[in-house]
């Protein structure tokens, strides 16, 4: 099996948090021991994305180990630190990493914005990916636009030595589909040679500030391509799937 997957996306919004969960809370459904992990957030004292992300898998691990970069200004790490004056320390997150791996067989890890944010001045997202060794799955708004947008993100992160799993579209708005969102997805496996794991339906009983994970299960199967993804995570789908 194997040790994790990375979560990122086109862009700060998208849902990576929500997307992250579903797909922890689906491994650990099927017997697997899974740990959650949201190496650095920003935008307040406690992370809700991390928070969120533990209640999905009823984690009980310390916040520090799911958590161990959080800052308070709502912007970039490099600038958020910059201005809070609290220097980014990687070793606190590759200690984290470390000792997650030692607690869990997998970890789902979940990223900050979009796939180039700066964590520093000179360490990327991209970077965080690569130093972890994992493949990422990336989150995608369905809307126009979309096809700019993760092809730019599928091209970052190949050019960057990542593989890319596949693309999980969130947000589908009943009554707003139009033919970009229909159409949207199968032109970007066309291109760019990626698998299409999800098409995801905004789901309004979900909340991710407020940690309410509502119907947070009917993702699986119904939404998301869970074989595919089990198959990547390299564990079996359970009887009667998921």
């Amino acid at each position: 099996m194997r040790k994790g997957i990375f979560i990122t996306a086109t862009d700060t919004g998208v849902g990576k948090t929500v997307i992250a969960g579903a797909i922890a809370s689906a491994l650990k459904s099927a017997g697997a021991d899974v740990g959650v992990m949201k190496p650095v957030a920003t935008g307040g004292k406690v992370s809700p994305d991390a928070l969120f992300l533990m209640r999905c898998v009823d984690c009980k691990d310390p916040m520090e180990l799911v958590n161990p970069v959080c800052l308070e200004p709502p912007l970039s790490p490099n600038v958020a630190a910059k201005i809070s004056g609290i220097p980014i320390e990687l070793e606190l997150i590759w200690s984290a990493w470390k000792e997650l791996l030692k607690r869990h067989e997998f970890i789902v890890v979940e990223g900050i914005g979009g796939i180039k944010v700066p964590i520093k001045d000179d360490f990327f997202v991209t970077d965080m990916i690569r130093r972890m060794d994992l493949a990422a799955i990336i989150v995608s708004r369905p809307s126009l636009g979309t096809i700019n947008h993760t092809l730019l993100t599928i091209d970052a992160a190949r050019s960057n030595g990542i593989e890319v799993a596949g693309v999980i579209f969130n947000g589908y708005k009943e009554g707003e589909t139009g033919i970009a969102e229909e159409t949207n997805p199968d032109v970007i496996r066309d291109i760019a040679g990626v698998k299409i794991l999800g098409r995801v339906p905004y789901l309004s009983k979900v909340s991710v500030d407020s940690g309410d994970v509502g119907d947070i299960m009917d993702l699986r199967g119904r939404y998301m391509d869970m074989k595919s993804i089990f198959d990547l995570c390299q564990l079996q789908v359970p009887a009667g799937g998921v």
